[in-house]
């Protein structure tokens, strides 16, 4: 795995002091979301009116909108700015400060960053903003592949003696499967189990099926990939790690950082919303060489 840059580049005391009001931020969000000019965010209408009397506010008036009535909108309408009562000023400085660590920032560590009223409203945006992350489209993961699943959550030993589930090996945690191209982005979700049929599902979904290469361990769960791809594995309990291109090492290192963060960092993280903590963590993998990630993220939202 590549190592993990720091973006942007830019200090938190440039960021604030160029974005230091909200005309400023406004008008950076108007330049991202509508490069080619404003338009309605509820019909994509090109032709809209500015409203002189508010600044980064317009009227559409096709008919999809009400026609002579119109449909009135600003510049944060339809983004997870909306309906909020912090300022965009805040929300960038969020926002740079989830981008620049790499192993996540808690809601907590915001809350006092910001000074928010309340913690609960640091938690509301970070979660938003990790929504924002969330991508419902991807290019399917190309070359050398790594596949391999893990599971998120805090050892039984360590629970009060009531919430200490029976059994033993992964009782209590969550399942997380996820794949790698070693020359470019990783993908992740949860899973119920971790059999052939899921697992299978899984590589289908992300990996292209001209892939050159997917490793993964023994687990008997991916025996079917044979039929499709290009598998080989490597045998984890005998103790055998490398067999020429054939490892899970960076997808290995993903998982280290991910559960660094979940750990180190935000010490508790729910089933429910585990799969926002996943986007962040690989939203920042695999940004973690663009310079215009700020940018990408605040457009994105």
């Amino acid at each position: 795995m590549k190592k993990l840059t720091t973006q942007p580049a830019v200090t938190l005391t440039q960021l604030m002091q160029k974005f230091s009001t909200e005309e400023a931020c406004k008008e950076h969000l108007k330049n991202l979301r509508w490069p080619n000019g404003v338009e309605c965010p509820r019909c994509q209408n090109k032709k809209v009116y500015e409203l002189k009397s508010k600044p980064f506010h317009w009227v559409c008036k096709a008919k999809e909108c009400g026609g002579a009535n119109g449909y009135r909108f600003s510049v944060i309408a339809k983004t997870i700015f909306e309906n909020t009562n912090y300022p965009l000023t805040t929300w960038f400085q969020v926002i740079y400060l989830m981008m620049q660590s790499k192993k996540g920032i808690s809601a907590l560590q915001i809350h006092r960053t910001i000074g928010s009223g309340d913690y609960r409203t640091a938690w509301y945006m970070c979660h938003r903003i990790r929504a924002a992350m969330q991508s419902g489209t991807f290019n399917k993961l190309m070359g050398e592949v790594e596949v391999d699943e893990t599971y998120i959550g805090g050892k039984a030993k360590n629970r009060h003696a009531s919430k200490r589930l029976l059994g033993t090996g992964v009782s209590g945690k969550v399942g997380v499967i996820g794949a790698i191209a070693r020359k470019g982005n990783v993908v992740a979700e949860i899973i119920e189990q971790a059999d052939a049929a899921t697992l299978t599902a899984f590589v289908k979904k992300t990996v292209d099926e001209h892939v050159s290469l997917i490793s993964t361990d023994e687990w008997r769960g991916y025996v079917r990939l044979k039929k499709s791809f290009p598998h080989e594995t490597v045998s984890h309990n005998t103790g055998e790690y490398v067999r020429g291109s054939v490892h899970t090492a960076n997808l290995d290192n993903f998982w280290s950082l991910l559960k660094r963060g979940v750990m180190g960092t935000f010490h508790n993280i729910s089933k429910a919303y585990l799969p926002l903590y996943l986007a962040e963590f690989s939203h920042r993998h695999n940004n973690r060489e663009n310079p215009n990630l700020f940018n990408d993220v605040v457009a994105g939202c």
